[in-house]
């Protein structure tokens, strides 16, 4: 077979740390071609285009500054252009855009690509929940694997060891998405319980939220251990409720699950953000603008999607903490009920 090649959608935060790992993974093996595809959404940057700092001075001086990006990524400022003739499409891009990336990217993808999502997030449906891969599927018409875990990206560059999960219904699709992006520091697990373990990346950023009124209210480790769980509970439900086929409970024990949640409870940029709008004086969208240098919040977006999946289905006394995260972010209930929705969560019953 000819070498394959690997085009990643996406090079914001997460993208950049992930093209540097594809990138010298891509140099050192004969299963892939060398040049990676990097597709960039075109800003300008002191009078230099990001497209033209990538491919000249090999970093993402925006969004992931500091850090050497391969000579072998290329830098393109069309998606169509960037993902031709690719073999592997590795998409990793704020979960609103997807179905516009989408639309710029069909008709323009080669016959057998297959590709993998590393989005966080849900969408709300006509029938209810949709999946991003179920997206990218039905827009593309490719194979689509998953890969979530705990994975701060700025840690993942710094090669700081950790742990994430590939869900792939094609055990060949998951073996060759595993050999392109695993390291001695970045240990990747294959599982077939794809659908849960994309479920466990988008849901926890909403528990990470959360997480972060309990800091910006000082409620201590203990308030802050309880949403963990809670969250978890609230995750399982939902999973074994939206899901198309069975739920493994072992998915959860996985990188993607209960590991993810972890450290977006205690690192991450929903529970920051949420911790700044606990204490007072500015709307999530401000604190968006003036806090993430241009990347995207994910947690309250998934949680207004979460609500209308719920709502539609009359499940919304059935998930109060996905549900209060959302109506504080958005409808103007007092954090401090943040508390009351604990004390009073159905765990308790």
């Amino acid at each position: 077979m000819p070498p394959l090649k690997v085009c990643i959608i996406g090079s914001g935060n997460w993208g950049s740390a992930i093209a540097k790992i594809v990138g010298k993974n891509t140099q050192n093996s004969s299963m892939f071609d060398p040049t990676v595809k990097l597709w960039v959404f075109e800003e300008v940057i002191n009078g230099r285009k990001l497209t033209e700092i990538i491919n000249k001075d090999h970093e993402n001086v925006k969004y992931l500054p500091g850090h050497k990006i391969p000579n072998n990524v290329v830098a393109v400022a069309d998606p169509a252009e960037s993902a031709k003739e690719a073999d592997l499409l590795i998409f990793v891009i704020p979960h609103q855009f997807v179905p516009k990336i989408c639309e710029q990217l069909a008709g323009h993808i080669k016959p057998g690509a297959i590709g993998i999502t590393l989005i966080k997030g849900v969408d709300e449906g006509p029938q209810g929940l949709k999946l991003i891969s179920d997206i990218i599927r039905e827009k593309l018409k490719i194979e689509v694997n998953v890969l979530m875990g705990a994975n701060i990206a700025n840690e993942v560059a710094d090669e700081k060891f950790c742990e994430t999960t590939i869900g792939s219904k094609n055990a060949k699709s998951g073996k060759i998405f595993k050999e392109l992006m695993q390291t001695p520091n970045f240990r990747v697990t294959v599982v077939d319980d794809c659908d849960t373990v994309e479920i466990c990346g988008a849901l926890k950023n909403i528990v990470a939220v959360g997480a972060g009124f309990c800091d910006g209210l000082s409620c201590g480790d203990n308030t802050k251990a309880a949403v963990i769980r809670l969250g978890l509970m609230e995750m399982i439900d939902f999973a074994k409720l939206f899901c198309k086929g069975p739920v493994s409970i072992n998915t959860f024990l996985e990188s993607c699950g209960v590991a993810d949640l972890i450290t977006t409870c205690y690192g991450g940029r929903n529970r920051k953000v949420a911790e700044a709008f606990a204490r007072g004086g500015k709307s999530i969208e401000q604190l968006e603008k003036e806090m993430l240098n241009g990347q995207k919040l994910q947690g309250p977006q998934t949680a207004a999607e979460v609500y209308k999946i719920l709502k539609q289905k009359n499940m919304i006394d059935k998930f109060p903490l996905f549900a209060s995260v959302y109506m504080i972010c958005y409808e103007g209930k007092a954090v401090k009920e943040f508390i009351t929705c604990l004390q009073n969560h159905p765990q308790h019953n």
